[in-house]
């Protein structure tokens, strides 16, 4: 399975691959067990077949009703990672309710699974047999004004001047060719800022400037935003044990669990993912995807994982610990008797003009910003300049000092497994995978969701694609991002 620009990706037909290509791996497996506590795996309950329709049903209903495609689009290129394309075949087709903005899925034995349009938070999959979530879901507004009434990056109007004549367009506009190029790579949007500046830009077919597209794991950068924002706030200390009420019982080896082991993705917490080096296609559906499909409360389901290796030891790419951070905001939010589900728009959505947003949740209206996040193009690129720029924007700093630096810098766990590749919900060039300089890192989410931070470089590059085309996507994007790194000067 190709790391690359997919690092999260997860192409389903890779993943058998990946696990009988143990040899370059070995070492890494062989530390992870050394260190490997003596703690029981109990999978996740439920049959996988219906874990697979109710991804499914998540899916066409995001992308009907949000995204805007046709189901008939949507149930041949979107959205593999929750609902794969080859279980589909095994399901009844989506019954698409307009009226009640509901998509059904049913299986052979006749059981449905529905997922409900809810507004401002997105889909969400209901638990089996029940026919509402057990929450209110909330309007949230944005307060901005028309963005074609404002400048960017606060708005969509664009500067009149030309651009800088340092700048090689020849060459952007052959990156921008080459990110659409083939066909087949399925690329849906691709935008290029030069030092906050818009030089390129790209839709595909029934795709606009304003189109929320699916993000998957990119949402994982907005939890780290999120937490950094409460950090600054003072809520938070990025090296303090997680303060998680499920862990507060005397002796929990969990309390040793720091933020920042979390953001570092080495908690340490048992489960298994699509991405671990060991695993077994054929084992018991992985928890990291049932925290999607699950129609569970993922908080408490992440919480009550048993520790697999001491805490801040071993880096493992696992949905548990972005959905914690998730739920350390919520704990830290109410703390404070503010709004939940107003939070994220209230606090960065509208600091930034992100008005695309859409974070959806499980049925107890917890965020599933692992990668259940919908945004157009453009506010990836508001997002990648705030980081661009060190957490400060339009003169606001709302990000912690030296913030930045700890999400682009390498986990210790993972720099101690010989994979320079991941920090803090970002992922880190440091291996030089990317035809780009080793100072970047990046956001990067299933299907081929890219967002590019090149300091040296003053870049940021957001790829967003439907997720069939991930696979000759990632030929293309690196292609475009070896020209536009060309195309403009270093610092």
């Amino acid at each position: 399975m190709m790391r690359g620009v997919f690092p999260a990706a997860l192409l389903i037909a890779a993943t058998p691959a990946l696990a009988q290509e143990p040899g370059p791996r070995s070492p890494l497996i062989a530390r992870a067990k050394a260190l490997e506590l003596s703690t029981p795996y109990v999978p996740p309950p439920g049959d996988p077949l219906e874990h697979h329709a109710a991804g499914f049903a998540k899916i066409m209903c995001s992308a009907v009703f949000i995204t805007g495609l046709s189901p008939e689009f949507a149930a041949e290129n979107l959205g593999f990672f929750t609902a794969p394309y080859e279980e589909r075949a095994k399901l009844g087709k989506p019954v698409i309710d307009r009226a009640r903005k509901a998509v059904y899925v049913t299986l052979p034995d006749g059981v449905t699974r529905t997922a409900l349009f809810l507004g401002d938070q997105g889909c969400v999959t209901l638990p089996r047999g029940q026919q509402a979530p057990r929450f209110r879901p909330k309007r949230v507004a944005s307060r901005l004004p028309d963005p074609a009434t404002q400048p960017w990056p606060m708005g969509d109007v664009l500067p009149p001047g030309p651009l800088a004549p340092e700048l090689d367009t020849v060459k952007v506009r052959q990156a921008m060719d080459a990110a659409f190029a083939p066909a087949e790579a399925l690329t849906a949007a691709c935008v290029v800022t030069w030092k906050g500046r818009i030089v390129g830009e790209r839709y595909g077919e029934g795709i606009t400037a304003r189109t929320p597209l699916e993000s998957w794991s990119m949402g994982k950068s907005i939890t780290a935003t999120l937490m950094g924002i409460l950090i600054r706030q003072g809520a938070y200390d990025l090296w303090q044990p997680a303060p998680l009420p499920e862990w507060r019982h005397r002796g929990d080896p969990r309390a040793k669990i720091r933020i920042a082991d979390l953001l570092n993705m080495s908690s340490g917490l048992r489960i298994r993912a699509p991405q671990d080096p060991d695993y077994d296609p054929s084992g018991p559906y992985p928890d990291h995807v049932y925290l999607y499909t699950g129609a569970v409360n993922a908080f408490h389901y992440a919480a009550t994982r048993p520790l697999q290796w001491p805490p801040g030891t071993v880096g493992r790419y696992r949905n548990t610990d972005p959905v914690l951070v998730n739920y350390l905001i919520r704990l830290a939010v109410e703390k404070r008797g503010a709004d939940y589900l107003s939070f994220p728009r209230r606090a960065l959505f509208d600091k930034l003009g992100m008005r695309s947003v859409v974070i959806e949740t499980d049925p107890y209206g917890d965020f599933l910003t692992q990668g259940y996040d919908f945004a157009a193009a453009r506010d990836w690129a508001r997002l990648g300049n705030l980081y661009l720029q060190d957490g400060v924007w339009n003169g606001e700093r709302i990000l912690p000092e030296g913030f930045v630096r700890f999400v682009s810098t390498v986990a210790p766990a993972w720099a101690a497994d010989g994979r320079p590749i991941y920090g803090g919900f970002f992922w880190i060039n440091g291996d030089g995978d990317l035809p780009i300089p080793r100072d970047a890192y990046f956001m990067a989410g299933a299907g081929g969701q890219l967002t590019v931070i090149i300091p040296s470089h003053d870049l940021v590059v957001v790829r967003q694609g439907h997720y069939r085309g991930a696979g000759v996507g990632n030929e293309s994007v690196k292609k475009a991002l070896a020209l536009l790194v060309a195309a403009v000067p270093a610092r």
